[in-house]
């Protein structure tokens, strides 16, 4: 992994899809400038970290997720400038920033694209994967055929719109694919670099990655990938040492060696991540069984082997809202687990409120079903919850309101549109909300080493069927043993040791008896 980063060891990151969180010049879409305002916000939660999605010039018809020019922030967004000053007012405040680089694909819009379409021979020919004529589609692999002059097809690594960048193949099979340290896949790597250089030099502390372990193809048990990003690591080590790099990978024990500092808990693939929070059954809802979880969770730890984070999120842009399927005390209890246990968590910006899935909502800039989480954030009872000034009748004025009153809003994705919808000002003055809850739980997160990020952990009850989750969290100074109990029976379990400190509850306190302990249903608390 990279080197240490001392600010890791108690970050909590706060997830901002800068289109949803604040608008602050009233076109109805969020901003930059409109995350620089809540700050405070972010800090008074107790978050120290923020991960921002795409936030680079685009077409946007992947929400961003197709740049078109990786220097220059979306003119919707504001300027560099307006990024220079949240970088420069988040350090102020303690707080990092990290930005969400997509090295593995551009927008078919990019220039350099347009220009390796071109059939006479140039700079960016080789940029993106071409097979060598038209009548070729790469096996395995989407592709982009009939196009322009060039005779070939391109391929797109997941809408139609993103060419994939040429990285190499790690076993080249085809005459077209070409190696790893071939020109073209050197010259992409290198662009990888400048970027990095261009936005850390500019007050950015790293950048979350997306499809980190996908940039080289034909890649057996992804070594080409862990030796680019081995380069790329010793790039930053050399000229940016404390440069943060957080995966989207699902295989720590490969993007720990690649150079990634944590990797992401994915919602996809064997984690078993959906079983505690989004399925017909979730663990949280006190029905559910964890185990399978657990069991691939230690899996994965000790393949991470201390060397790097394990990242747990609330849940992200690509899922459904937590509180879908877990809400109320379910989802504070959701909350304790995902406050106490090691790696740095994830908040989704609005889960804290328990900001709800909208339903029903035609897609808006390729998010298709993800549309109904990306919803603009909720922060008081006044026009759009105080997301937007922006009202119908100045989109109706807009060349561009057309399209944003096809779903019925002035604003890029319709609100809640219950009265009753969760927001922030109505939270903060209640001592009993989800919010209250979270601010709780990060507090007593930050005042014990055992339950910082790289505290070690031990499952004394792995959530099966009917039982609770139990684990303890370890550090030099103290242990600490984590209960959440979702289900509707009292469970009694065996302590380690003498613990009858409750530093933290939920429900029905525990009834300690000398080396046991009874775990009221639905409840759960933290003891040293």
């Amino acid at each position: 992994m990279g080197k240490k980063c001392d600010w890791l060891e108690n970050a909590v990151f706060y997830e901002i899809y800068p289109q949803s969180f604040k608008d602050t010049d009233g076109d109805g879409i969020g901003n930059i400038n409109g995350i620089t305002e809540k700050l405070e916000y972010i800090k008074g939660l107790g978050c120290n970290a923020i991960w921002i999605n795409p936030c680079f010039d685009s077409p946007f018809g992947d929400a961003g997720y197709d740049v078109s020019d990786y220097y220059k922030v979306a003119p919707r967004y504001g300027t560099n400038d307006d990024l220079v000053i949240l970088f420069t007012e988040a350090h102020k405040l303690g707080i990092h920033i990290l930005l969400d680089l997509v090295p593995g694909h551009t927008s078919w819009d990019h220039p350099w694209f347009k220009e390796s379409m071109k059939a006479e021979k140039n700079e960016y020919t080789d940029r993106y994967i071409w097979t060598d004529n038209i009548w070729e589609s790469p096996e395995s692999y989407g592709s982009l055929r009939g196009i322009s002059d060039r005779d070939g097809s391109c391929l797109v690594n997941f809408f139609s719109h993103q060419p994939a960048l040429n990285y190499g193949f790690y076993k080249p099979d085809r005459p077209w694919q070409q190696a790893m340290d071939s020109v073209g896949a050197m010259a992409t790597r290198n662009e990888v670099k400048n970027i990095m250089r261009f936005w850390l030099s500019k007050g950015c502390d790293g950048f979350r990655v997306d499809m980190a372990g996908a940039m080289v193809k034909n890649d057996e048990d992804g070594k080409g990938t862990i030796a680019l990003w081995q380069d790329i690591r010793s790039f930053l080590d050399a000229e940016f040492p404390e440069a943060v790099l957080v995966s989207e990978w699902g295989e720590p024990d490969k993007s720990i060696e690649g150079g990634f500092h944590m990797d992401f808990l994915l919602h996809f693939g064997p984690s078993h991540y959906n079983d505690l929070f989004r399925c017909d059954a979730p663990f949280f809802c006190g029905k559910g069984d964890a185990s399978e979880f657990v069991k691939k969770y230690l899996e994965s730890y000790r393949k991470a082997d201390g060397k790097g984070f394990i990242c747990i999120p609330s849940g992200n842009h690509d899922m459904d809202r937590l509180s879908k399927y877990v809400n109320g005390d379910r989802g504070k209890m959701a909350f304790a687990f995902l406050l106490s246990m090691p790696g740095a968590p994830y908040i989704y910006y609005g889960d804290e409120i328990g900001m709800r899935y909208i339903e029903g909502l035609t897609s808006v800039e390729g998010g298709y079903n993800r549309t109904g989480s990306r919803s603009p954030m909720q922060w008081n009872r006044e026009i759009n919850a105080g997301f937007s000034t922006k009202t119908i009748d100045k989109a109706n004025d807009d060349p561009n309101g057309a399209t944003t009153l096809k779903n019925g809003s002035c604003l890029y994705v319709p609100i809640d549109p219950d009265e009753d919808r969760p927001n922030v000002a109505d939270q903060i003055s209640d001592d009993t909300s989800l919010l209250n809850e979270v601010k709780k739980l990060i507090a007593v997160r930050q005042s014990h080493k055992a339950l910082m990020n790289s505290g070690d952990i031990e499952f004394l009850c792995d959530g099966a069927p009917g039982k609770p989750l139990v684990y303890i969290r370890t550090s030099r100074e103290e242990q600490i043993l984590v209960a959440l109990n979702p289900t509707d029976k009292d469970y009694e379990i065996e302590l380690p040791k003498q613990m009858n400190e409750i530093i933290y509850s939920l429900g029905e306190q525990p009834v300690i008896n000398g080396s046991s302990c009874s775990i009221k249903a639905k409840s759960a608390f933290f003891i040293i």
